[in-house]
């Protein structure tokens, strides 16, 4: 015959049991979570692509050169966001790139960052009023817009650019040398790749009508090989290093 008194320490053992589970199906979760991050938002990065090359900006000075150039290196990236809702009324009201940090410097030159900036047949002016301090957000609007900084609330593409600035100098008095503004200009100064790449993360946050997602994002530079190539490009498609969670 039970008695009460073990009546209830069954009772017990059975609630602390079932609080036992609910407790780990909780840190489950909260793991799975942690490890997949949001798994149907209602605007979903779809493709990153970044395209990679070379150039030569012509130093203005009185001296008797035929040629005399500063290099540099630019990998312009860009982020395109697609709708997964059926609800009309949510839309995104901002992207922010921001936290940029450097993981791995180059051997050669300076890392600087840009926003699209140029109405005049190109995206980017390597101006230092151009340059990415802190954050670079782009607002809803009706339609991307990368000179006005803005992006499809219902879907769109954001841009930025990382400059790897001060490679060399290049100076030549040969009258008609062929001066190609791409990649070869790596294979011209004898630079080898492993001297220009560089790695960089940051934070890529979608603020929506209800809720703000953000996701770490780290990028290798530059894409291909543009000393043999003098301009290539890498389409990113596969998401699953991109982890995106809510802020809270």
């Amino acid at each position: 015959m039970i008695t009460e008194k073990k009546k209830q320490t069954i009772k017990l053992m059975i609630a602390i049991a079932i609080l036992a589970i609910i407790l780990i199906l909780v840190l489950m979760a909260m793991i799975k979570y942690e490890v997949e991050g949001e798994q149907n938002m209602p605007f979903k990065l779809s493709k990153i692509i970044i395209v990679s090359n070379a150039e030569g900006i012509e130093n203005k000075t009185e001296n008797e050169l035929k040629w005399d150039f500063d290099i540099f290196q630019n990998n312009d990236v860009s982020f395109y966001i697609d709708s997964n809702t059926e609800d009309e009324n949510l839309l995104i009201k901002s992207v922010t790139i921001d936290n940029i940090q450097i993981l791995k410097a180059p051997q050669k030159g300076e890392i600087k960052v840009y926003m699209p900036n140029s109405k005049a047949g190109r995206l980017y002016n390597y101006e230092d009023q151009y340059l990415v301090n802190d954050s670079l957000q782009y607002k809803g609007a009706s339609q991307s817009s990368p000179t006005e900084l803005e992006i499809g609330s219902k879907g769109g593409t954001t841009w930025i650019c990382f400059n790897n600035m001060g490679i060399a100098n290049y100076t030549s008095n040969e009258a008609k040398e062929e001066i190609r503004q791409d990649g070869t200009w790596l294979k011209k100064l004898q630079i080898e790749k492993e001297e220009i790449e560089f790695t960089v993360s940051f934070d890529y946050t979608i603020e929506t009508t209800k809720t703000k997602y953000k996701a770490n994002i780290t990028l290798d530079f530059p894409a291909g090989d543009i000393s043999e190539d003098g301009r290539s490009s890498l389409e990113k498609t596969d998401m699953s290093d991109i982890i995106f969670k809510r802020v809270k």
